[in-house]
């Protein structure tokens, strides 16, 4: 599937990405580790469309929440992935959210960020309390949004 169906996809959903490449044994760790920079899966937290910075024209970009790092229930590090629409990647849609779960929004508008994906409002806004986002939205996944994602040809 190519990066351009990929920005129609729901946010939430967990996309995986590859060169097409096979992956090199467990032994060969430089290999591997190059393998799994162009062969992996996240969760799509945002989409930005074409923009201007300065003379320069950016394409349209989708960004997915690839892992966490830490200890103890402490994130130290966040791991993001940003694909412009002209990446040569392949993508698939490995899961969409399920219908009524909720959307934890940054902020809202067109350049919002999924900051957490609750399995219902009672848990989102549990743990928005936990985590405070000042400008946060919630933002609940309708029957009718997965529909269109699969009516439009994006079925997984």
């Amino acid at each position: 599937m190519s990066a351009h169906l990929i920005f129609r996809a729901v946010i939430g959903s967990l996309i995986a990405w590859s060169d097409g490449t096979p992956r090199p044994p467990e032994r060969h760790r430089k290999k591997l580790s190059q393998w799994q920079t162009n062969n992996s899966r996240g969760r799509l937290i945002r989409k930005q469309g074409e923009r201007a910075v300065g003379n320069v024209g950016l394409p349209a970009s989708f960004t997915l929440h690839e892992a966490d790092y830490g200890a103890g229930g402490v994130v130290a590090v966040r791991i993001y992935r940003t694909f412009s629409l002209d990446s040569r990647l392949r993508f698939t849609v490995l899961e969409r959210p399920a219908i009524g779960a909720v959307r934890v929004l940054d902020r809202p508008g067109e350049n919002a960020e999924l900051v957490h994906l609750a399995r219902n409002r009672a848990d989102a806004e549990e743990w928005l309390d936990q985590h405070r986002y000042p400008n946060a939205m919630l933002d609940q996944i309708t029957a009718g949004e997965i529909a269109a994602d699969h009516v439009e040809g994006r079925a997984a």
